[in-house]
This record gives structure tokens, C-alpha cells and sequence, in this order.
């Protein structure tokens, strides 16, 4: 909640030289301590959360355990999401796993009347996880390690920066998107052939296109409808296909994703399709 990011942030002013504090001095805080504001916004967060696992159990088996941070990354300096909460959902779908975004659509913090967060979530399938970062049913800690999640995680950044792409998404039908450095990254550079990276070290995606063969609105959240955003990785040849002829060549490739057979998911073993 906020009060909690303003007591973190008080603290972490200046940690190495913060003063202890008698016990007795330490501030403690409970359920009962909360606004009624802020008893209505955890109410609408876990009912968000709630609706965000019936959906997802009726696509795959989803995870329990998400994949998180000890501290919100928003108190470290990140960019912010809706609420404190970071975290990355796994859910498995036949012989491919789903990794999605975990918070996006979560209530504004100390907001009211601004509807479920960005009103989004991004998640990429994929069958091509490597087996060390391929976690057992049970274990999720292992995805850190995959190329998806540090794809995703990277892209859910942007995103946050943005303060969200859904108008966008809704004006343009899909959006197109590259991260720099692939050399340089910890996992896409050891994991990714070689023709998904361009010459000038970059890694594209298209965003929102082409529609899974699920349904990715939820109208059952507490505030407002969620769009569950898909992310594909594109080849090399298919980004500078889109560098070049812009919005037209996006449509194109999207049409061209599906008559390939691939659609949205993310297929390491694929060739262009451009």
C-alpha cells in the first residue's frame, strides 16, 4: 500500500547511517490501521487476483508461486506499476508455458475511480525454454534463467514507463517493439539462434498480434476489463521488414504469422516468414 512504499522510502534515505530505534519506537501496522480507502483498494487488488486465476486455470495450469522480488523493484529505483506488486505468473499449457506479467492490472495505489491499473498484462508462450530453466510443475524459480522471462521482464519495464499501451494497442491494432544490447543481455544472447538478432544488436517483438486461440479480455475484474497482451518474438529479417515499410509491413507480418502456422507463439526453430 502507500503508506508502506512512504515508510520504505524514509528509511531508505540514507540506510547506512539511519539511527536504531528503541523497540518500543518501531512503528507496527495492521488491517485495522487502514483507511477505508485503502480496506477497499486490498479488496479490489485480491478480487483482481482472483479473476486473473480463473482466467488463466481455464487456459493451462497455473502456478501457485509467481516469480517476484524480496523488495518491489518500484522501491529501488524502478518504474513504477499500479501497486507495489511485481511479480511474473507461470502457467503451463500442453508441451508450452505462458509466462505473464503479475500486477499490471492490479488497483492503483492510493487511487481511486482509475479502474484496473493499466488495464493490461503481457505474457509470451513458448515451447523453447531450455531445460535448466525449465522448472518442474511446482518449481518456478528456474524461469528467471530463460530468455522469455528476460525478455518479458524488459518489455514489462517499457510498459511501466509508458504507464501502459492499451489506447495505443486499441488505436493501432499491434505495436512493434526492440530491446538493444542483445549481446550484452544475460540470457537471450546464449539462448536465441543467431538470426533473431539484427546487426545492430537488436532483438524485435510484436505486440498485441496475432490473437491466441484463447480468449484475452477479462470483463469480470472489479474496476474495469483487463487485455491479456501478447508478445511475440519476431526474426531479425521480419523487424527490418518492419523498420522499412512501417504500420503496412506490421499488418502484413501479423497476416503472414498466421498463414505460417506460428501465430503468437514464440518458436526459436522457425524460419522468416518475410
Amino acid at each position: 500500500m502507500k503508506f508502506f512504499k512512504k515508510l520504505f522510502n524514509s528509511a531508505k534515505k540514507n540506510p547506512l547511517q539511519a539511527p536504531e530505534q528503541p523497540e518500543e519506537l518501531i512503528e507496527s501496522f495492521g488491517y485495522d490501521d487502514l483507511s477505508e480507502a485503502e480496506k477497499a483498494n486490498m479488496a479490489e487488488r485480491e478480487a483482481s487476483q482472483k479473476a486473473l486465476d480463473r482466467h488463466w486455470n481455464a487456459v493451462g495450469t497455473s502456478e501457485k508461486d509467481v516469480l517476484g522480488y524480496m523488495i518491489s523493484p518500484s522501491f529501488m529505483g524502478g518504474p513504477d506499476w499500479p501497486s507495489t506488486r511485481q511479480a511474473y505468473r507461470v502457467v503451463r499449457r500442453g508441451d508450452s508455458i505462458i509466462l505473464a506479467t503479475e500486477g499490471m492490472s492490479d488497483p492503483f495505489d492510493g487511487a481511486e475511480g482509475l479502474g484496473n491499473g493499466f488495464e493490461m498484462e503481457l505474457f509470451i508462450e513458448t515451447s523453447d525454454i531450455p531445460n535448466h530453466a525449465l522448472g518442474a510443475p511446482g518449481d518456478v524459480d528456474p524461469f528467471r534463467r530463460s530468455w522469455a522471462f528476460e525478455l518479458l521482464k524488459h518489455l514489462a519495464a517499457e510498459v511501466a514507463h509508458a504507464g501502459g499501451l492499451i489506447h495505443r494497442l486499441e488505436k493501432y491494432g499491434s505495436m512493434s517493439y526492440e530491446i538493444p544490447g542483445f549481446s550484452k543481455s544475460d540470457y537471450m544472447s546464449e539462448q536465441l539462434p543467431a538470426h533473431f538478432v539484427t546487426a545492430d544488436d537488436m532483438t524485435g517483438m510484436v505486440i498485441g498480434a496475432p490473437e491466441p486461440d484463447f480468449p484475452t479480455r477479462i470483463d469480470d475484474m472489479p474496476l474495469s476489463p483487463v487485455k491479456l497482451v501478447c508478445v511475440t518474438l519476431i526474426t531479425a529479417a521480419e523487424l527490418e521488414y518492419i523498420r522499412t515499410g512501417g504500420q503496412n509491413a506490421r499488418n502484413d507480418l501479423v497476416a503472414r504469422l498466421k498463414d505460417a502456422g506460428v501465430g503468437h507463439i514464440s518458436r526459436l526453430n522457425r524460419a522468416s516468414v518475410v
